[in-house]
């Protein structure tokens, strides 16, 4: 089984530095990620990264920057609709290139306490939490990744503990392997693609803010409501029997 790990920077991201590889086929860090453990197989980051904390890889490592993951993401939809976090930016990323049967994802909540330290090194900024069309509904956000990646045979699952904005069902390591691809309402989802097409939000350079006058928040509110609702009875039904 092809699993990938996307390791984020929250406090608890640490814990992964003494877990054992297996059973995860692909580690990718996200940004400041890449320092929790050595043996990451793939670092990515966004053009605003500082160079002096890219590292140097090693062999069988790569970097992945906005040439790469740019036009993973929009073979997903581009950023408007899947949301411009590096979270899921990694995430359309492992689903173009790697295309596990598994995606788990460890420290990429995107909650944020008041008042505690935020990342493994202490507060950073968040952003997620920045005014931003794309992010309307970070919970949406994670519904729609959710169902294309079961489209494309993946089940995504969160290994972390505590508060969480991602839907993903909760997993633990030893239960990667019995992780399954959501079941969706594909009524909902057939809707909310074709709503997408409709309105014609694909960025091909990804720049979207640099015309935001494009976009319509409400248009995009009732589309993540739309795969809110596709995602709805199967998140209740994959609890119950979990």
């Amino acid at each position: 089984m092809t699993t990938a790990l996307i390791l984020g920077s929250a406090p608890m991201a640490l814990e992964a530095r003494c877990w054992p590889r297996e059973p995860f086929s692909t580690v990718v860090a996200i940004n400041n990620a890449c320092a929790v453990r050595p043996d990451w197989d793939v670092m990515i980051h966004p053009w605003d990264f500082p160079a002096d904390r890219v590292p140097q890889p090693r062999t069988g490592q790569r970097i992945v920057t906005e040439a790469d993951f740019v036009p993973a993401q929009n073979a997903f939809g581009g950023f408007v609709y899947a949301g411009a976090t590096m979270a899921y930016t990694a995430a359309y990323w492992v689903l173009a290139a790697v295309r596990p049967q598994v995606l788990a994802v460890f420290g990429c909540d995107m909650h944020y306490p008041p008042d505690v330290p935020t990342h493994f090194y202490g507060r950073g900024t968040p952003d997620p939490l920045r005014p931003d069309i794309t992010l309307q509904s970070l919970e949406a956000k994670s519904a729609r990744l959710m169902v294309l990646a079961a489209m494309q045979g993946c089940a995504v699952v969160n290994l972390s503990a505590g508060p969480s904005r991602l839907l993903f069902p909760r997993e633990s390591r030893g239960g990667v392997g019995r992780a399954r691809p959501l079941r969706f309402n594909r009524a909902l989802v057939s809707s909310a693609l074709a709503r997408e097409a409709a309105l014609g939000y694909l960025v091909p350079s990804g720049r979207y803010w640099e015309d935001l006058s494009r976009f319509d928040p409400a248009a995009l509110r009732a589309l993540d409501a739309l795969w809110l609702a596709a995602v709805a009875e199967p998140l209740v039904q994959a609890q119950a029997s979990a």
